[in-house]
């Protein structure tokens, strides 16, 4: 059992895995194709999720692990190592190497190539982000540090937000200047000059992109029923449409956040090891981070070397 994020029930962690089961072997029963099936536990997991106060199964199963391993803090050493949003590398093996969409990449990759067009986000809110080179040497120093301890149960929250935050706004601003120096190459040969209109209520959002976008779309689909030519126009900007409600969906809990994270526990330990002259090893420290030098010279041409493969 443990506590839930609205406090308004318990969570316990067999009955979750119970009514998975049954709901596996319900749709199984109910001959469900694969595909089927699939969307129906995404569904299920989020409902399941969203009854505790949190926003997605992400997050909604790592809370449960740390519950499980909290039933263990009386006989052995646990360490909960709590990174942000994880990017790409700052140093280690060499700066901006990267597999696969991050979060926050995303984000990136679609307005460069011009498919985002209007995002939610308060871009004067912290965007809470570390290398992941900075946390695998965080994993390391803590793991070092407490392997003799026993009975412990210590929490360490590794990110940049305390230390040296980074806000939204001047990630677009990087992100802009970026792809205005190096743009993409849409299919039709032409340069594309991406533009994007932010909003930081969901309200306007909602009202923006119903009357500018959803609404001509409905529109269009009712004209390719008539006129066959229009079918292609109407699938691709309906189908650009969702991908950017799918980002919003996704990244909605996060682009409003307001919190900042505490992490004394970390920089104690960079502390420690620095009287020891042990912290350049490790190299935990996000106050070395030039944001603007990170994002224009190492993450983004790391995106586009590694996972985009300009």
């Amino acid at each position: 059992m443990g506590e839930s994020l609205n406090g308004k029930n318990k969570v316990d962690i067999n009955t979750e895995r119970r009514l998975a089961d049954q709901k596996s072997k319900q749709l199984k029963e109910q001959g469900c194709s694969g595909e089927e099936t699939e969307q129906a536990m995404k569904d299920f997991g989020l409902k399941r999720a969203r009854l505790y106060g949190w926003p997605n199964t992400y997050v909604f199963t790592k809370a449960m692990g740390e519950m499980l391993l909290g039933h263990y803090r009386e006989t052995m050493p646990i360490v909960i190592i709590r990174p942000t949003i994880i990017t790409s590398t700052f140093s280690d093996p060499f700066p901006g190497w990267i597999e696969g969409l991050k979060t926050v990449d995303s984000v990136i990759i679609f307005y460069g190539k011009g498919i985002l067009k209007c995002f939610l986000v308060d871009q004067k809110t912290v965007c809470d982000i570390i290398p992941v080179d900075m946390v695998v040497n965080a994993m390391i120093a803590i793991a070092a540090d407490h392997c003799h301890d026993s009975g412990s149960h210590t929490v360490y929250h590794v990110g940049s937000s305390n230390q040296n935050p980074v806000i939204y706004k001047q990630i677009y601003e990087m992100m802009s200047r970026y792809f205005m120096k190096s743009p993409l190459v849409g299919r039709n040969g032409m340069l594309i000059v991406p533009k994007v209109t932010t909003i930081s209520t969901l309200a306007r959002f909602r009202v923006y992109t119903n009357l500018r976008y959803k609404l001509p779309i409905q529109i269009l689909g009712l004209l390719s029923v008539i006129s066959p030519s229009q079918r292609d126009k109407f699938a691709l900007h309906n189908r650009k449409f969702k991908m950017a409600m799918r980002l919003v969906k996704l990244y909605k809990p996060y682009v409003l956040f307001k919190g900042i994270f505490d992490d004394k526990n970390m920089e104690t330990l960079r502390i420690k090891n620095e009287a020891k002259d042990m912290e350049k090893l490790f190299g935990t420290n996000p106050k070395c981070i030039d944001w603007e030098d990170y994002f224009m010279n190492t993450h983004i041409p790391g995106l586009m070397t590694h996972v985009f493969k300009k």
